[in-house]
């Protein structure tokens, strides 16, 4: 802990990606204490305002205010962003593994299962489960995670192939250590590091995978609200009041790079390769 410390120290950027993050968690878990209204709250007093100490952000067509609506916003789009990713490293680690420790045929036909989802453009996949399946939160979601995983388990396998040449995956193989066992207890373990850069630089392309679904009208439905929803919803008024779509969309860019420069910080902090990563 002291080494990542001083770490972040020589590294101002990605100390300050890091404490951002932090503060996005902690203003979408205390949303009803740190925003200044409710996200639905509305008098009409004050439509398409412009930004002001008031409102800092504006207000939309309704009087709400953008602030408070993207506070709340932030709970969606950093769910949407945590639980795909969550699942799609679990699936690709488990896929992976399996396929590095298997005998050529298995790992041939986990690899050609893999380069079909690759082959799939994701945004019409996507599309399409969730306009058959209705717009939903776990339409989305399993949009998301039905051919997400695939790059995670290409680089997971790759690894797995490496490790189990070590001395003690072939101890573990002479005492007749179960597949499971060997996956959970010796080769996962020693890839932690991959594993944990891999689930912060993938965060950011599930919550921008969100922001396109749901500024194409396949995100989140009222009264929910994303920042991507936000972005689309201030389309309408872009050259009347900017600061409807400019304000979120601002704020799903700092996210999105404060979770990939601290992914490229634990990169380098771990000494892992881009050709590993």
């Amino acid at each position: 802990m002291k080494k990542f410390i001083n770490y972040l120290k020589k590294n101002p950027i990605i100390a300050l990606s890091l404490i951002f993050i932090i503060i996005c968690f902690l203003c979408a878990i205390f949303a009803p204490i740190v925003a200044p209204y409710n996200y639905d709250e509305t008098d009409f007093s004050s439509p398409l305002s412009p930004p002001s100490l008031k409102n800092i952000f504006g207000t939309d067509q309704l009087s709400r205010d953008i602030f408070s609506r993207m506070i709340f916003a932030l709970r969606i789009s950093l769910f949407v962003g945590i639980v795909p990713t969550t699942i799609n490293l679990f699936i690709g680690a488990i896929i992976g593994t399996i396929s590095g420790l298997s005998n050529k045929r298995i790992d041939n036909i986990l690899m050609r299962f893999t380069d079909l989802g690759l082959s799939f453009p994701f945004m019409i996949l996507a599309m399409a489960i969730i306009y058959n399946l209705g717009s939903s939160m776990k339409s989305m979601i399993l949009a998301l995670v039905v051919f997400g995983w695939t790059s995670t388990a290409r680089i997971i396998r790759a690894q797995t192939k490496f490790i189990k040449n070590n001395s003690y995956i072939d101890a573990a193989k002479i005492m007749e250590v179960s597949k499971f066992r060997m996956i959970f207890k010796h080769i996962l373990p020693n890839m932690k590091s991959t594993l944990f850069v891999l689930y912060t630089m993938s965060i950011p392309q599930t919550i921008l995978a969100e922001a396109g679904l749901s500024f194409l009208g396949f995100g989140a439905q009222p009264p929910l609200t994303s920042l991507g929803v936000m972005v689309a919803n201030g389309r309408t008024f872009l050259f009347e009041a900017p600061w409807l779509s400019i304000a979120p969309g601002i704020f799903i860019m700092l996210i999105s790079l404060s979770f990939n420069f601290l992914g490229d910080g634990l990169r380098d902090f771990y000494g892992l390769g881009g050709a590993d990563i």
